[in-house]
Parts: C-alpha cells; structure tokens; sequence
C-alpha cells in the first residue's frame, strides 16, 4: 500500500514517521528545482558574463541539491516526482509573485530567497532522525557562489543610493513572501505541521516564533554582507 508520495507503507525512520521525512525531502527538493529554474531564465537579463557565472553557479548547486535529495529519497523507498508533487503549487506561487523586474532583483532574490530556504530546512531537519538530520545539514551546507553574488550587488550600489534602497525594499519584500512560502508549504501536510511544532509532546508555537526569529536574524546578516539595509 502506498500514499500519494508514492511511499510504500508507514514505517518510521527512527523515531519519526517515515511520511514526515519523505515530505520535508519533496518540499526541500522541489524548492531547489524551482529556484534553479527561476535562476536559468533570471539569467537571461544579465548585463555581463560575469554576473551570468554567478547565476549559473547557483543554478548548478541547487540542481546538484535536487539531485542528491532524489538519491535520498529512492534509498528510503520513495518516489521522487511523486515526493515534490504535493508542494510545487505552493512554491511555484512564490516565484509568480516574486518576479523580478532586472537582473539586480534576480540576483538579490536569489541570494535572500536561498538562505531563508537553507535556513528553514535546516531548522525543520533538526526534528528528523540523526542520519536524515546530517544528510540535510551537509547538503544545505554546501553555498558556493554567495560571494561572487555579494560582489555583484556591491559594486552595483556603490555611490547610488537610489538603487540601494530600491534593493533594500525588494529583499524586505523577497524575505516576507520568502517566509509565507515555507509556512505555506509546512501546512500543506500534516506531517510537516507537526514537524513544524516540533512533532513531541509540550512542543507548542512559542518555538515557531524562535525558529522565524532565528532565521530572521540570519537574514538580517546577509543583507550586511550585500550592503543593503534589513
């Protein structure tokens, strides 16, 4: 018997339900496939080969993280294709609102939408078993390319204020629909809600506030490091 993830059964992984892992790994795999689609046809308004490198740099990693979280998922038995399905609705709405108008978004987008995502599942991977825990810690870990982004966007606003805060308010706003994205995708199983929470008994939404504030302060450094204001 198999549920429409196209996992066989309902054991557990440890002490978590085979089910929760299996979708924290479609949601994380379909988020790395749409992000290196949005990154191929960002590329396109470039202005130069350098800033189109950087691009593809990122483009690349995150199929690779598709492609290893695929790995993953057919070693514990689950279909890929079947794993993203539930989750591509709501990412893929993420990126019809987000569409950015020039390169420079594209690349701020890029940027802040990939280590609020990299944050997330990282937190939402420290309730899995130990093993699912590492594989998304080292897969996550692996951020090539930030600097050659950093680079970009520094150099594009220096002595221009204007396109300064025009960024600054276009990263605010990639990082609140960023956020509405990965809560949006959490309670589309339940699974994913009570991983959310913690998925142990006293757990409760005081530590969702944490874990938002945890990744909002990581942003926060992020946009130091692009020269932007938060």
């Amino acid at each position: 018997m198999t549920d429409d993830t196209g996992v066989a059964g309902s054991a557990a992984v440890g002490e978590v339900p085979h089910e929760a892992v299996v979708d924290l790994l479609g949601a994380l795999s379909y988020a790395q496939l749409s992000g290196f689609e949005a990154l191929a046809a960002d590329a396109a308004m470039t202005p130069h080969l350098r800033a189109k490198l950087a691009f593809a740099r990122m483009g690349v990693e995150m199929f690779h993280r598709c492609e290893q979280v695929g790995q993953r998922l057919r070693e514990l038995g689950a279909d890929h294709e079947s794993a993203m399905a539930p989750f591509v609705t709501s990412v893929d709405a993420f990126h019809e609102r987000t569409k950015p108008s020039d390169w420079l978004e594209g690349i701020v987008k890029a940027y802040v939408g990939d280590g609020i995502v990299r944050d997330f599942y990282s937190e939402m991977a420290t309730h899995l078993d130990p093993a699912n825990e590492a594989f998304v810690a080292q897969m996550l870990g692996q951020a090539g390319g930030a600097e050659a982004i950093v680079h970009e966007v520094r150099e594009a606003i220096a002595g221009d204020a204007r396109r300064s805060g025009r960024l600054a308010l276009w990263a605010r706003r990639i990082m609140g629909e960023a956020i509405h994205a990965t809560q949006s995708v959490a309670v589309e199983r339940d699974s994913l809600t009570a991983l959310l929470v913690g998925g142990e008994p006293g757990s409760d939404l005081n530590e969702v506030g944490r874990m938002f504030a945890r990744i909002s302060a990581a942003h926060t450094v992020r946009m130091e490091a692009l020269g932007l204001s938060a």
